[in-house]
């Protein structure tokens, strides 16, 4: 449709709509229900279901839904075979144009990330008090859901390096340390600078500029909060870095990435910090993709190291918080793991 010179189709830049645990019929009719509201649909505009399907990468059941809803609401007028136009009084001759739409990808949410997050902020808890074992039958029928699902979920955290396998093939979450964090730091000062001056070349203009206002939209707000922050730590950690050509950097630095939890938690009482050293973080951001967008990517490399010397230590600053608080119950399907039996098992698997 795209290429025809009569055609009103306008398409904007592709992006992601996912609506936490909606369906596709949801997303569908709220977004067209949105763009009508706003006045990026007009009246007199003319919705097809096949144009609405192609748009949102969907198949045709959820924009026919989608557009009944609609119909219900009296937003739009079915017309057969010409579709549905908008109500409302066209604005000059603007009457029976198709209809504007981005390109959306609607998706619908795997069944292991509805609980991954509940999941996450647990074990991220108990792993700065003790290493725990997580038993996958308990935690399917916590979650009530089926092993596929919860091997699913514990494989990702393995990716990420949250959990590992002891000798008996059971998943455990060992004990954050404080050395642990800083070895892991320390890897990160060393590999991130240079995945970051590997991927300069490549970053385009437009996606540092989306970076950069993530940046000033979190500090523009009175209290920053945790999706803001994960938000800007994940723009510029990962997707900035994810542009580098050596893959097997981006590889050793995936079993860092369990470090960005806690930001996603920053109300928790055991995993918030101070909000000063929140924004004092975010613009430490900012000052490494200004000199990305100034093509001085050395100088962003140096911003970047210093930037992680400072995180490590913020980082460190929740076992003081926890050193002050009580230990919580721990959920069904996980189990405290013995510090001498720990020790032992350590020492057979790098025997």
């Amino acid at each position: 449709m795209a290429n025809k010179a009569n055609d009103k189709l306008i398409t904007g830049p592709l992006r992601s709509a996912n609506e936490g645990q909606t369906s596709l019929q949801e997303q569908t009719y709220t977004l067209l229900r949105e763009m009508i509201t706003k006045g990026q649909i007009q009246p007199g505009d003319r919705l097809m279901e096949a144009q609405v399907a192609h748009a949102f990468g969907i198949s045709r059941s959820p924009a026919r839904h989608a557009l009944t809803l609609l119909c219900k609401d009296k937003l739009v007028e079915a017309h057969g075979k010409r579709g549905y136009h908008v109500s409302g009084k066209p604005a000059g001759t603007q009457h029976n144009r198709m209809a504007r739409l981005e390109l959306v990808k609607l998706t619908v949410p795997r069944q292991w990330e509805l609980i991954y997050k509940e999941v996450e902020q647990d074990l991220i808890i108990r792993m700065l008090f003790g290493s725990v074992r997580i038993n996958e039958m308990r935690l399917a029928q916590h979650y009530d859901v089926s092993r596929t699902v919860t091997r699913d979920l514990l494989a990702h955290m393995h990716g990420v390096g949250m959990i590992s396998k002891d000798i008996a093939g059971h998943w455990v979450a060992r004990q954050v340390t404080p050395e642990r964090i800083r070895h892991l730091y320390e890897l990160r000062s060393i590999l991130e600078p240079q995945a970051l001056l590997g991927s300069a070349p490549y970053l385009p203009a437009s996606l540092l500029d989306e970076f950069r206002g993530n940046i000033l939209s979190a500090l523009e707000n009175g209290t920053i909060d945790s999706a803001h922050f994960d938000h800007v730590e994940n723009d510029l950690h990962v997707r900035a870095l994810s542009f580098c050509p050596n893959k097997e950097i981006l590889g050793a630095l995936n079993r860092t990435h369990f470090l960005f939890g806690p930001t996603r938690y920053l109300t928790n009482e055991f995993l918030g910090i101070p909000l000063e050293l929140i924004r004092e973080a975010i613009e430490e951001h900012k000052e490494i993709i200004d000199l990305l967008i100034a093509k001085k990517p050395e100088q962003s490399a140096q911003a970047l190291q210093k930037h992680l010397s400072a995180a490590v230590d913020r980082w460190l600053l929740r076992f003081e918080i926890t050193a002050k608080m009580a230990k919580l119950k721990l959920p069904p399907y996980l189990t405290r793991l013995d510090a001498h039996k720990q020790e032992a098992e350590e020492r057979q698997e790098t025997a």
